[in-house]
């Protein structure tokens, strides 16, 4: 794992593959691994960067709480300036797909092609916004992720058939959270808080002009479909697949799904770019 220092602070990165460049952007509460089915499968024709956000993985927290979105998306503009890219595809998930989808609109010569998966533009629905608050206030005060957080936290992340179908990918996801160091959870809490009082860029979708496929898995609770749907009706040309028996992780869930289909828009969609 690579890093470079964006604003006095490191973010590590997995940089893997050659040709044009793309940029992934992982969950919150995940890290670069998340995206390890997609890479091994695209860094055969593609360079493939998945940076993790402050807070997460490797990357250092962030200088202050809330730490908005917005601000993530300029950091990760700084991020590709650093490693010399010009032009970039952007493929996101949840609050990757949030500072991609802004990196986009700031920088439209740079973004070459669009992905948004189980991701929203609008500000968080207030019920929601309480409900996530009110959880990292508790995980504040108890300064770890307790057992019954991380049960909690399953719906909110997976499909009831991949809990079923898939209980190692469960396990794997609560014990990485499990371990944890107390001393890492202020800056992720600090990102989460950006997250879900983030302001709403819905009106300013039908700026978006690269090629975009909007992705969601069918049983995503967190960012449920119709989110992905208004998306999708908002940007010129955009494409929409609804990934069945997935939730929000549907990369993981049903990566035989959704691979071919980033190969597929890819090809496409990159048609001439040259690195």
């Amino acid at each position: 794992m690579a890093e470079l220092t964006i604003r006095g602070r490191r973010m590590f990165y997995e940089d893997h593959g050659r040709g044009f460049p793309i940029l992934f952007g992982h969950s919150y509460l995940w890290d670069a691994r998340m995206w390890e089915p997609q890479v091994e499968a695209l860094s055969r024709t593609y360079r493939c960067i998945v940076p993790e956000i402050w807070g997460h993985g490797r990357s250092d927290p962030p200088p202050e709480s809330p730490y908005s979105v917005d601000a993530l998306a300029e950091d990760m503009w700084d991020f590709a300036q650093a490693l010399g890219l010009k032009r970039f595809a952007v493929v996101g998930l949840s609050v990757g797909g949030m500072w991609g989808m802004r990196l986009a609109l700031a920088h439209p010569e740079a973004v070459a092609a669009l992905v948004l998966m189980d991701t929203d533009a609008g500000s968080e629905p207030e019920d929601s916004r309480q409900r996530y608050f009110a959880m990292m206030a508790a995980v504040e005060q108890a300064g770890a992720l307790p057992p019954p957080m991380l049960e909690a936290l399953v719906p909110f992340f997976f499909s009831p058939i991949t809990v079923q179908r898939n209980p190692e990918l469960i396990a794997r996801f609560k014990a990485n959270l499990a371990a944890i160091p107390p001393e890492r959870l202020p800056g992720i809490l600090a990102i989460g808080r950006g997250i879900f009082s983030r302001s709403s860029v819905l009106e300013r979708l039908g700026e978006i002009r690269a090629p975009t496929l909007v992705m969601v898995g069918a049983d995503d609770v967190s960012r449920p479909p119709h989110e992905a749907e208004r998306m999708a009706r908002a940007i010129p040309g955009a494409r929409l697949e609804v990934i069945p028996e997935a939730g929000h992780i549907a990369n993981l869930e049903r990566p035989e799904v959704v691979t071919p289909l980033l190969e597929s828009f890819l090809a496409q969609a990159l048609k001439g770019e040259t690195p």
